[in-house]
């Protein structure tokens, strides 16, 4: 009879040489084989060391494998194969209506760091593109005195969305909208999360399966990835209050950020991926760039 840890183990070796790609929700082959096999056993995910020696059935071993073959099989991302992901110790439900819940805006929101620009003011926050509604609920969790609009192009996500908001009983404080960009989201807003699409062409045309699994709507960020983030720029000042800051999640294109707003100030943010994935702008800063952006 097998223990739950050699599962894992085997589960882990068998996802290396499948060659599977990682990045959603783990970041390797052990961690992405415990998550798994915990999950299909029925057993707590965060504590492989009080269940690592448990004795595992023939039956439910079984089950634990099919659960490996499939994720190797379809190359979905495990979240999918769950139906479930976790940010900040936070769960959420999930499937490929929506993209997988993975921002470093999480831990900003956890550990205080934009605090700095927050205060009695903050009333009114906005999560655009928010896919399965983690970050605003995360916002409303951590903000217990704000009210939170949700929004997103894709009625799909906002459904899955809905689930999230019910589920964490966040109807009453958490407005999903739908709305291209900001067109259907007048505000003004005290607060701006957003994780645009801002993957750019070279990039989306590499990407692995598990991340071609999810709604190209929420990647695709146009040639340099910027094409979002540059109708944002220029409609956001209008939306927000006079002390308003935007928080943006532009991934690996820093590059193609700074070129694409060369006259911009930004306060680049240290997350657990560095301090280049995550800026800060405020409104001020947004008005007085005066929308000069290199196309």
């Amino acid at each position: 009879m097998s223990t739950v840890i050699e599962l894992i183990e085997s589960g882990a070796k068998r996802l290396e040489e499948a060659g599977v790609a990682f990045g959603h929700g783990t970041a390797n082959a052990f961690d992405e084989a415990a998550w798994l096999v915990l999950w299909r056993l029925k057993l707590p995910l965060d504590d492989l060391d009080g269940v690592a020696d448990r004795p595992v059935s023939p039956v439910d071993a079984g089950k634990a494998a099919a659960l490996i073959d499939e994720r190797i099989s379809t190359r979905k991302p495990a979240a999918y194969l769950t139906k479930e992901a976790w940010l900040q110790g936070v769960p959420f439900y999930v499937d490929e209506r929506a993209i997988v819940p993975r921002s470093f805006i999480a831990e900003l929101i956890a550990d205080g760091t934009i605090d700095y620009w927050l205060g009695e003011h903050t009333q009114r926050v906005l999560d655009l593109c928010t896919g399965n509604g983690s970050l605003a609920v995360l916002a409303a969790l951590t903000y217990p005195e704000v009210t939170v609009d949700a929004g997103d192009l894709s009625v799909q996500a906002l459904e899955v969305a809905a689930i999230n908001v019910t589920r964490h009983e966040l109807d009453s404080r958490v407005r999903l909208v739908e709305s291209d960009g900001l067109k259907n989201l007048p505000g003004p807003y005290d607060l701006v999360l957003c994780n645009p699409p801002y993957v750019n062409s070279a990039s989306m045309a590499a990407l692995p399966a598990e991340y071609r699994a999810e709604p190209e709507l929420a990647l695709a960020g146009g040639t340099d990835g910027m094409d979002f983030v540059r109708q944002l720029f220029a409609d956001a000042p209008s939306r927000m209050s006079e002390r308003a800051v935007l928080v943006l999640e532009i991934g690996n294109e820093r590059e193609y950020f700074e070129a694409a707003f060369p006259q911009l100030e930004v306060f680049w943010l240290e997350t657990s991926a560095g301090e280049d994935q995550v800026l800060l702008v405020a409104r001020d800063a947004l008005l007085k760039s005066d929308g000069r952006t290199q196309e």
